[in-house]
C-alpha cells in the first residue's frame, strides 16, 4: 500500500520492562502481524542485517561528532554528516518495519521508508561530491578511522540490499526498500570520501602493484 509521504507515521506503541521473553528458546520469532517464523528465515535474516547496518552507523555517527568537536575547518562538516546519520538511523528502523511486516499485514500509518528518504540521499550525495575531489582510482578503507566505519556500513549495506533482493525474489517486497539500500550504500561510500576530506585526512588509493605479486623484487 502506498503511503503520502506527507502524512506523519504512527507513533511507536510498546513498552519494554523485560529484555528475554524466553519465547525464542527453540528458534522462532514473530513478525508485526503476528506470525510464528524460524530465525534463519529470509526474512529475518534481511531485517536482522539492517539492524545490524544501523549499529555500524551508530558507531560511524559517534566518531563524527568526536570529529565535530575539536574546531577546525572541517567540523562543520562533520557535525552535519553525524545530523545525516542519525536521520538514516531512523530511516533504517522505519525500513525494519516494513521488512518484518508481511505485506497484506501493512497498514496505513506504519513506519516505512519512502520516495522522500531516498531523494534526501541523492540530493545529500550531490552536494558532497561537488565538493570532493575528482576520484581517478578505486579506493581502500582506511583514510582515517572514521573513513574506515563508513566503509564498514557501505559493506553491511551492500549485504542488506542482496538479502532484500533475494526476499523481494521469493516474495512480494516494496521496491523502495531495495532502492533505498541501493543509495544509501552509495552514499555511505561518498561520506567516507568526505570523512577524509573534513579530517585532511588522505584517501588510500588502490595501487595493483603494491601487492606481493606486484612489488619490485
Amino acid at each position: 500500500m502506498a503511503k503520502d509521504d506527507r502524512e506523519p507515521f504512527h507513533a511507536p506503541h510498546v513498552t519494554i520492562n523485560r529484555v528475554y521473553t524466553k519465547r525464542g528458546d527453540e528458534g522462532r520469532t514473530s513478525l508485526v502481524g503476528g506470525q510464528s517464523v524460524d530465525k534463519d528465515d529470509l526474512r529475518i535474516e534481511a531485517y536482522g542485517t539492517v539492524d545490524e547496518l544501523n549499529a555500524v552507523i551508530g558507531a560511524a555517527r559517534v566518531g563524527a561528532l568526536e570529529g565535530a568537536a575539536h574546531p577546525g575547518a572541517g567540523s562543520a562538516a562533520l557535525a552535519e554528516l553525524a545530523r545525516s546519520l542519525l536521520r538514516v538511523q531512523h530511516e533504517l528502523f522505519n525500513l525494519g518495519s516494513l521488512l518484518a511486516t508481511l505485506p497484506e499485514d501493512l497498514r496505513p500509518g506504519q513506519p516505512r521508508v519512502t520516495e522522500k528518504d531516498v531523494e534526501a540521499l541523492e540530493r545529500e550525495m550531490d552536494e558532497a561530491t561537488a565538493e570532493l575531489p575528482v576520484l581517478r582510482s578505486f579506493v581502500l578503507p582506511g583514510g582515517s578511522r572514521l573513513n574506515a566505519d563508513l566503509h564498514l556500513a557501505r559493506t553491511v549495506c551492500r549485504r542488506a540490499e542482496r538479502l532484500t533482493v533475494r526476499l523481494a525474489r521469493a516474495t512480494e517486497v516494496d521496491a523502495l526498500a531495495v532502492r533505498y539500500l541501493n543509495r544509501l550504500s552509495d552514499a555511505l561510500f561518498v561520506w567516507s570520501r568526505l570523512a577524509c576530506a573534513a579530517t585532511g585526512a588522505d584517501e588510500v588509493l588502490w595501487t595493483p602493484n603494491a601487492s606481493s605479486t606486484g612489488a619490485s623484487p
